[in-house]
């Protein structure tokens, strides 16, 4: 292993796709207070919106979420959203009028565990050395804490849109396995 970098969580790339009717605004909304609530710094690194067609409009999006856990580890969320033949919709919603987007909809979510994210082990060839020899001692700790944190982090992340866009149902499997509320 490199003194610095990063490695992908267990968890592995999580997608979702949906195609129908969802507010977009509120599922907005519920990502940057997930990310809040959890201590993450949220940042939307792209925005595209591609000219409309017939169909409707496209957009991209790319949100990164991180967190330094420690002095020497950082989290890092990373996800894709892509909106296929994306068009308002107006309903009336317990007597109030609610815009709403009839498309499609993808998601990608990775979760990354960055070490040596500060470059304290970058430069010279003896600090390369003591970085090495430091992620090997470390790597238990990495395995154990840092990969299983964010790797339940990921998928709690996963459930949120999933409920968010009524995909699946109320109870979460993993709910409280990091002993948290």
């Amino acid at each position: 292993m490199e003194a610095q970098g990063y490695v992908n969580t267990s968890a592995g790339m999580q997608r979702i796709h949906y195609s129908g009717l969802f507010d977009f605004d509120s599922l907005y909304t519920a990502v940057v207070d997930w990310a809040k609530n959890y201590g993450f710094m949220w940042h939307e690194r792209t925005y595209k919106h591609k000219v409309p067609s017939a169909l409707g409009a496209e957009q991209e999006l790319e949100w990164v979420l991180s967190k330094n856990a420690t002095h020497y580890y950082k989290y890092e969320i990373l996800i894709w959203v892509h909106i296929y033949e994306m068009k308002e919709v107006t309903i009336d919603y317990n007597g109030k009028k609610k815009a709403l987007i009839n498309g499609r909809i993808s998601f990608r979510i990775e979760g990354r565990v960055h070490w040596d994210w500060q470059s304290v082990f970058k430069g010279s060839p003896f600090r390369k050395w003591l970085g090495k020899i430091l992620i090997r001692g470390l790597e238990k700790d990495l395995s154990s804490i840092h990969w299983d944190t964010l790797t339940y982090r990921v998928l709690n992340l996963h459930n949120l849109i999933k409920q968010h866009l009524d995909l699946q149902t109320k109870k979460y499997e993993y709910k409280g396995y990091l002993k948290e509320n």
